[in-house]
């Protein structure tokens, strides 16, 4: 596939109408473009059609190059609505260049992802399901959706968990809260097949901790979660206190239960 470009007007500014257009300013004189250009166009090649690549070569372009004020290469700049919108200069590593679309690119169904935080908040997660899996089908790559759906799925369907979150890694900005989900997500599949579990005299009060996070009562479920860890820090691989940070982070520090229970958490952690 060929990213070069021949009609800026046509393949950027009139593009980017459609889909945002990331700009690869380079030379083929300059080591670190070489380094960029082939991540960039890896990326692309594996963007799902969100956005598209489009590389100019400013020896070949320089009136574009003094357009853009381009002094420094690898220049990128992103382009959305005719407009550029972002960028950063240099060989970035991938990650971060992944940090950057996440940030930078338009979030796809923005609005229907605000209603469905919503929705999950008001604990009408049925509703905020079926929002998010119409966007999830459309939009395989929206991490922020997939990972929202996980947590709508948490008390229904939590089996589906581990392939929903799949394709969001560790360089996402939906890393923490993924990871929070995939560990309740096993709890609340465990709640109706807990025979793989040890026996152990904490045994009925970790179960109790993974059926309250499979109801999305998670008052009850940080109460015999906190329990286990006073008890028996170890049992289930430690799966008491992870339990709990994972519903603190799902919370977030300024929720009232992670305010009420951070502390006796952090107690019996050091007890």
């Amino acid at each position: 596939m060929s990213y070069e470009v021949k009609d800026f007007e046509a393949q950027v500014i009139d593009r980017s109408r459609q889909v945002p257009v990331l700009v690869d300013f380079w030379a083929p004189w300059c080591g670190p473009c070489r380094t960029l250009g082939p991540v960039l166009e890896r990326m692309a090649a594996k963007a799902d059609g969100r956005w598209e690549l489009v590389k100019v070569n400013v020896d070949e372009n320089q009136d574009l190059a003094a357009a853009f004020n381009i002094s420094s290469i690898p220049a990128v700049k992103l382009f959305v609505n005719g407009e550029a919108v972002d960028e950063f200069v240099g060989a970035l590593p991938e990650r971060e260049i992944q940090r950057f679309l996440e940030k930078a690119l338009p979030s796809p169904g923005g609005g229907q992802l605000a209603e469905a935080e919503r929705l999950l908040k008001e604990g009408r997660n049925a509703a905020a399901a079926e929002l998010l899996e119409s966007l999830v089908a459309g939009d395989p790559a929206n991490q922020a959706a997939r990972t929202l759906l996980a947590q709508a799925l948490l008390t229904t369907a939590p089996e589906r968990i581990p392939a929903l979150l799949e394709p969001v890694g560790p360089d996402s900005e939906m890393a923490d809260r993924a990871d929070a989900l995939r560990t309740l997500g096993r709890l609340a599949h465990l709640a109706g097949q807990p025979h793989g579990l040890p026996e152990a005299r904490v045994r009925e009060r970790y179960l109790a901790g993974a059926q309250a996070v499979r109801a999305g009562d998670f008052e009850k479920a940080l109460e015999a979660f906190i329990e286990v860890v006073e008890r028996d820090k170890a049992y289930d691989n430690g799966g008491a206190k992870g339990a709990c940070k994972a519903i603190f982070q799902l919370l977030g520090p300024q929720h009232p239960l992670v305010q009420r229970f951070f502390r006796p958490f952090s107690s019996a952690l050091h007890a």
